[in-house]
């Protein structure tokens, strides 16, 4: 298996993109309701949501090969 394409960021597929960015978009949001003092209730199950779609593009990138593609490439 292909491992680098958990943690790498060229390697990653749409799914694990938008779940990094998405987790630390939030991360920087629960960081600012801290410093502001205020609290959101349940805001922790956004990184749930986060992990669990990053889990999904993970296993859909590591079962994805190459030769699988329809379309052309063109160069």
């Amino acid at each position: 298996m292909e491992w680098f394409k958990i943690y790498n960021p060229k390697a990653m597929n749409s799914f694990q993109f938008i779940a990094v960015t998405g987790i630390l978009m939030s991360g920087l949001a629960h960081f600012l309701l801290h410093l502001w003092g205020k609290e959101v209730e349940s805001f922790n199950y956004l990184y749930v949501c986060w992990g669990v779609l990053f889990v999904f593009g993970s296993i859909q990138n590591l079962r994805h090969k190459p030769e699988d593609d329809d379309h052309h490439h063109h160069h």
